[in-house]
């Protein structure tokens, strides 16, 4: 994994991030790439958050991303946006129990795994919290610009 992940021509990464979950991360970061969108910028939108997908329920997409001839993933399309999340793989009803090194394996096909080719702006959406994703990512990436979400309470504000 050195290096910087390959992300097909893609110019602007802009991470969507909180510390703590229940935020309205998943939120600001759809109205984000939908603004962009509107803006007439070709979007890509990834949920990276492995055990708490919200994008495919956010954005109503059920079906299964194809494969293309060089055994990438195909984004799925929705509202002229290209859309992505592990929840398009897995069962949402099972619970997904994987440790660090199987998180970033399948960060890293979510990411250089799929064919982003057109998107000028791929919107990611941070699981909540400062771990391997996060690290891996601002480690990984190109990073254009960062919103941090949270809520006025003070233990939000700890966090």
């Amino acid at each position: 994994m050195d290096g910087i992940y390959d992300l097909d021509g893609v110019k602007n990464v802009i991470l969507v991030a909180s510390a703590k979950g229940g935020v309205g991360k998943s939120t600001v970061a759809v109205n984000i790439a939908t603004a962009l969108n509107q803006l007439k910028y070709n979007i890509g939108i990834l949920d990276s958050d492995i055990y708490g997908p919200s994008i495919p329920k956010m954005i109503g997409i059920k079906e299964k991303p194809k494969i293309s001839v060089d055994k990438r993933l195909i984004p799925i399309e929705k509202f002229n946006m290209k859309c992505m999340s592990i929840g398009f793989l897995i069962d949402q009803k099972t619970p997904v129990i994987w440790r660090g090194p199987m998180i970033i394996k399948a960060l890293k096909q979510m990411l250089s795994g799929v064919v982003w080719t057109g998107v000028d702006t791929l919107v990611i959406d941070l699981p909540p919290g400062t771990g391997d994703v996060q690290l891996t990512l601002c480690q990984k990436l190109n990073i254009s610009g960062v919103v941090i979400v949270s809520t006025p309470q003070e233990l939000a504000l700890i966090d």
